[in-house]
């Protein structure tokens, strides 16, 4: 009873990002499988978090997955291949600090030019991209299908960091 007092009450904490593991894989697997129409296994994430190309983060509110971000790094670019945060603490800028710590990890890897794409209608999520300084490249007409089954273009977005 007192925990979730102090969830309703208490001033938002913001999130602690740091490296993801191995030991986050069932988190991970978890809330994709949550948030996309075609989760990945625990193997395959396992196995990217075990990849020497592939950079991972994590935001913990106190002891709770808050969500991840997930990019493969070829040369000096780098493609986002998954962001999500929890139900939980969606609208709660998760997401945006989780994507600036991201960001500044990959520089910081000598990366000068991150993609990723977006379905045309996940409104919020381009929000985010555009706030962050990503701009539209490309379009990919037909590559998700939407919750009605119709396809849906995905946006090619692009953000210089050098």
């Amino acid at each position: 009873m007192m925990r979730l007092f102090f969830d309703l009450f208490s001033p938002a904490r913001p999130p602690i990002v740091s490296n993801a593991s191995t030991r986050d894989v069932g988190a991970i697997a978890d809330l994709h499988a949550a948030s996309f129409r075609r989760g990945w296994s625990e193997d395959e994430i396992e196995g990217m978090l075990l990849d020497r190309q592939v950079a991972a983060h994590r935001a913990m509110i106190g002891r709770n997955f808050a969500g991840f971000v997930m990019s493969r790094i070829a040369a000096d670019e780098a493609e986002i291949l998954s962001i999500a945060v929890t139900p939980k603490y969606r609208g709660r800028a998760v997401a945006r600090d989780l994507l600036r710590h991201h960001l500044g990890r990959l520089a910081a890897y000598g990366v000068n030019a991150v993609f990723l794409e977006v379905d045309e209608g996940n409104l919020s999520a381009q929000r985010l991209y555009r706030r962050a300084g990503f701009v539209e490249v490309g379009r990919r007409e037909g590559y998700y299908l939407s919750e009605t089954g119709k396809p849906a273009a995905a946006l090619v977005l692009r953000r210089n960091l050098a």
